[in-house]
Formats: C-alpha cells, structure tokens, sequence
C-alpha cells in the first residue's frame, strides 16, 4: 500500500479552537491519519503532519487548507515565523510505495484545487517548481503576504502557477510541492540576546556559506525567555541535527552564551535518530554502539541533544506508523501474520530464508488456483466443467498444506548443516566425522528444495487444468498464481544450485543436477502455456 506524508502548515497557532476545527476537517477524510499537530504560539503557526494512501491524503490536505481560509485572516496576523498565506505551504512526502514523480502529481492535482476553487493563488516549489528559480520556499515567500499582496498582478516573476492573478483578501497564497523528508528543528540559546541568535543562523545557513542543506532564522522567544536559531534541515543526510547543534553551540560558546535545550517540530526518520546518535557518540569519543537497541539510541540522542519534551513514539515516524498501520490490521487480521513473517525475513537471522521464501510463493499459488476453482464450483454456467474443477481441487488443495511444511523442513535444513559446521575437528577422526556430517547436510539441505520444487510442478498442472475452464471473471488470478508458482519453482532450484557444488558424491550431484534442469524446463513449459491461456481469455 503507498503511503505518503503531508506536513502543512497554517498560519495560526494561539487560537486552538482554530487550529482543532482544522485538524477535525482534515480528519475526517477517511483514510487519513494524524501523526502530528504543533503549535507554536511565538511563531503563531501550527504544523500539521498527516499519513495515509495519497488520495485520501490529498482530499485531506484540500480540506485543510479550505478550512483555513474560512477562519484565518493574515491581515490581523502576526507571528516571527515568515509567512504568506493562511495556509501558508503543503508539501508531499513519498514514505513508502511511492516515488517522488508521483508525489510531484499529488502536488500539481492539489496545487490546481486550491486555485481553481478556492480562488487562492498557487505557487509550486521544491521538486514540483515549474520555475527553476522557485525551488526555495524562501524565495517563493520572499516579501510576505503584504510584499506579495503589492507584486501580484503586477510583477510577471510573481505570477502564480495556478488560480487567481491576485492575492486572496484574507487567506493570501500558497505554495504547494513536493521534497525529501524534512527536520524542522530549533535550538534555544539561554540568552537574550536575539542578535546573537540571528548571527548564528547566518553562519550557519546554506545561502551565506553555511552547512549544506541548513535554512536558519534567528528569533526571539519571550514566552521562554530565550532566543532561538530556527532551521529546517532539508536534507539530514547532508547536515544532521547532531552536527548542526554542535556548530551552533560551538558558536554561543564563543560568546559566553550556552544552549539551553533544542526541539525537533514535526516529526523526523528513526534513521535520521540513530545518525544523531552515532554522531554524537564520535564526537564524545565514546564506545561503538554497534549492538545497541533502537531505545537506547534513541534515548541517548534526546539526551545528547538536549531535546525538548521528545517523545519518540510519537515524533519519530517509523514508530507513529506503526500505529496507522495498526489499523489496517484490525481491518484485516491476517496482515499481522504476513507483517510476522516479512519482518522475520527480513531481520538478519539465517532463517527464515529463501527457501522459506519458495515455499510461501507456491503456497501462494495454490490458494489462487484454489480461489479460481471455488469462483467456478456451483456456477450455472460452467456446469459442463464441475468434474474438470472438483478433480483439479482434490488435487491442489492438499498441496497447500504440505507446501508450507516445506517452510519448516528448509529451516531444519539449513540448523543442521550449521550445526554440522561447528563440529570440532582437531584431530583427523573428528574432521572425518566433520566432514561426513557436513556433506549428509549438504544432501539434506538439497533434498528439500527438491522436494519444494516437484511440489511446486505437480500444482502447476493442476492450476493449469482451472485455468483452462475456470470462471473467466477470475482468470487474471490463475496467471498470478501461475507466476507465483513459477517464482516458487525457480527459487527451490536456486537452493538447490547453492548446495550442488559442494556435495562430493557424483552420482546424488549428476541426479539432483538433472532434476533441477527439469524443474526449470517445466516450470517455464507451464508457465507458458498457463499464461498463453489467461491472455486469449482476457482478450476474449
């Protein structure tokens, strides 16, 4: 499923009863979660952070952004952060199952809503700009709203992509686009002394020489009683927050100032976390945290940091996912069970492995030979093939079941030639023995691919036979069942190639070398015929 992030901000943020009718508009999309909502009331803005598949996060984003134009009005507004519209930017974020192409769709769909029928002008930026020179969200929101409201209509370099030529009374314009994941994260100064803070950003940010991918403001903050260097980190991978806060309290050091304690607004990639902390861990020349578990990294780096109220179950995005895609298990239990077994696989244990792998591709294809079969059995009008069908059934169903057994006998197989390897073989007896053991396991760790691999043909046969008479309305399932059997084969084959090489004896290797080529010259004969069937009955 693709999910994609969208992280609006909106030009309010001391006014909840505003800010909550906003989020309440946005959620009520369905599909839409809400990972995040901040407010900052010295900014006077509020960043919302939402999650799902990316229509329903668009219609979610669209909504948003209406609302907001119906209860914010930017001329009573006034905040420190820099802002030029109520809904002020919406970017896209690919998460997963998504690439940035299609969150630059997303962006140029949502960008022309918002112009068309809410009559509020649209400037692409980032990934989405349509002007080279509107790639940088400071340049598109470069004198404001009220600078904006002065240029529109009457300077060609601030025409917007979409919507009116005129700045929208109240809500003023938005930029929409499409970027990389990124950080909003300040570090507060225990002074101030706001110029020193705006000094800092200089000398850190990008566009005055700075460190890559860093955009700083300096600002300060009565309510803390302290000033604050503002950055969005637009790439972590180029500047982290743990380098960034180094530079700057390297800096107020300088000066006689401390850090106080710093912030991430939003929320932020557990990658980007563990980055942090190892960072950190080597500029403190402490011990490698190789080994070390996901809380403790996580932990250290909020320490290290001096992170703010940081709460990563609900800041960092791997974790707040979790919970969305919670709820799509409670929707549909067996994905648990799926999520169980691709975590497994995809962990850095041995097993489950490819094997297992094998086994669960043809078991896979059995079941949709089956759901074929069950869409024909009782159907009026494939009467004249219920014997051809029930046979196929009688057959294949069984199958299903002895094919994930092979998923416990690939791991049984792979143990003991592990443990065959660890034993001793110090003196020539015990190599003997060694090497006996290690070669009946070599043999053994063949034969169950073997036998994944003939059961995988055998069902073949059988999907083939459904496919030929099933119930056309469900044919395209059999040609995926066809190609999950075909993968389940080729990969049982594969297992057996692996161990081939080093079995010594040359009758079992020239038997077993022999029935792998077959395998693969049947699977591809069936996989053929199978798939030549599908496609005449679709194009029926």
């Amino acid at each position: 499923m693709p999910i994609v992030e969208c992280v609006p901000n909106f030009s309010e943020g001391r006014r909840q009863d505003v800010v909550d009718r906003i989020v309440a508009a946005i959620t009520a999309v369905p599909g839409v979660s809400l990972l995040g909502a901040e407010s900052d009331p010295d900014h006077n803005r509020s960043v919302i952070t939402l999650a799902g598949e990316p229509e329903a996060v668009l219609q979610g984003a669209f909504e948003g952004c209406k609302t907001a134009a119906a209860l914010i009005d930017l001329r009573q507004h006034k905040g420190e952060h820099p802002r030029m519209g109520a809904t002020d930017v919406i970017p896209f974020v690919p998460i997963s199952g998504i690439t940035m192409a299609e969150c630059i769709e997303l962006a140029d769909r949502l960008g022309q809503r918002i112009g068309t029928e809410l009559g509020i002008p649209v400037f692409m930026y980032a990934e989405a700009a349509k002007r080279p020179e509107r790639a940088n969200l400071a340049d598109v929101r470069a004198g404001e709203f009220e600078g904006l409201r002065e240029e529109i209509g009457r300077n060609s370099h601030r025409t917007p992509d979409y919507g009116p030529e005129k700045i929208h009374e109240s809500a003023g314009a938005t930029a929409v686009g499409a970027r990389f994941f990124l950080i909003a994260y300040n570090v507060n100064l225990d002074t101030r002394d706001v110029k020193l803070a705006k000094r800092i950003a200089k000398a850190i940010r990008e566009k005055d020489g700075g460190m890559p991918a860093v955009k700083a403001m300096g600002f300060d903050l009565p309510a803390e009683n302290c000033v604050q260097v503002s950055m969005n980190l637009v790439d972590y991978r180029k500047t982290s927050p743990a380098q960034v806060f180094q530079r700057i309290a390297e800096l107020a050091e300088a000066e006689g100032v401390q850090v106080k304690n710093s912030e991430i607004v939003g929320l932020m990639p557990q990658e980007a976390l563990e980055l942090c902390a190892r960072q950190m861990m080597e500029s403190k020349k402490l011990r490698s945290m190789e080994g070390a578990g996901q809380i403790w990294l996580n932990q250290f780096a909020a320490e290290t940091l001096k992170l703010k109220d940081f709460v990563p179950d609900e800041q960092v995005i791997e974790l707040k996912l979790e919970d969305f895609m919670a709820s799509d298990l409670q929707q549909f239990p067996y994905l648990a069970g799926v999520n169980d077994f691709l975590r497994d696989l995809a962990s850095d244990k041995p097993t489950p492995g490819g094997g297992a792998a094998a086994a669960v591709l043809g078991a896979t294809g059995i079941a949709l030979g089956e759901m074929v079969g069950n869409l024909t059995i009782g159907r009026k009008k494939y009467a004249d093939v219920q014997d051809i069908i029930q046979q196929a059934m009688a057959h294949l169903t069984p199958m299903r079941d002895r094919m994930l057994t092979m998923f416990a006998e690939d791991a049984r197989a792979f143990e003991a030639f592990g443990e065959a390897g660890k034993l001793p073989k110090d003196t020539d007896e015990q190599k003997a023995a060694r090497g006996k053991a290690m070669q009946e396991a070599l043999k053994n760790a063949t034969l169950t691919p073997d036998q994944t691999a003939a059961l995988g043909v055998e069902a073949f046969k059988h999907l083939f036979e459904i496919a030929k008479v099933g119930n056309k309305h469900a044919i395209s399932d059999c040609g995926v069942g066809a190609l999950s059997l075909y993968a389940c084969i080729k990969a049982a084959v594969q297992n057996m190639w692996i161990n081939l090489p080093g079995i010594k004896d040359e009758d079992f290797k020239g038997k077993y070398t022999a029935r792998a080529n077959e395998y693969e010259k049947e699977a591809q004969r069936l996989l053929d015929e199978t798939l030549k069937v599908v496609r005449a009955a679709i194009g029926g």
